[in-house]
């Protein structure tokens, strides 16, 4: 029997390969961009406020810094304590167009040693955990030009 995959977060991102995309909200009157989305105010401090609309964001940026997560999180990160801790990678991306910073999880396979500040990557459909009939889907950051 297929797994339902089913989004972690609900409403932060949508599509499947070259049409996946992280979803955030922009402010009408100041056109601040928001991720995570914001759906209640603008945050900016210097806004009075405006309707927030949800937007695609750009599907590539750059890398603004990356480390490794070498330990095992505490709860409520989902991991299966029977199976060994696999390391990976952290990476924040400003994003292209917007020019914000997204955190996220480097795509399998990627690790610190193949990543630089300054490269170019893409938002790409990820697997945060995987249950008896779930796959609960995220995001992840490859370099640009890596194919799976």
């Amino acid at each position: 029997m297929p797994h339902t995959r089913t989004p972690a977060v609900v409403g932060w991102f949508t599509g499947e390969g070259d049409r996946f995309r992280l979803l955030g909200t922009r402010c009408s009157a100041c056109t601040s961009v928001f991720f995570p989305r914001e759906d209640v105010h603008c945050r900016n401090p210097r806004c009075a406020g405006g309707a927030l609309e949800e937007v695609p964001l750009s599907r590539t940026g750059r890398v603004w810094s990356y480390t490794d997560s070498r330990y095992r999180p505490p709860s409520p990160y989902v991991s299966d304590p029977e199976l060994p801790w696999e390391p990976y990678a952290l990476i924040a991306v400003e994003l292209e167009a917007e020019r914000i910073v997204v955190l996220g999880q480097a795509a399998p396979g990627v690790t610190v040693a193949g990543l630089a500040v300054g490269m170019e990557v893409e938002v790409v459909p990820g697997v945060l955990h995987e249950e008896a009939e779930t796959t609960w889907t995220t995001w992840h950051w490859r370099p640009t030009g890596v194919t799976a």
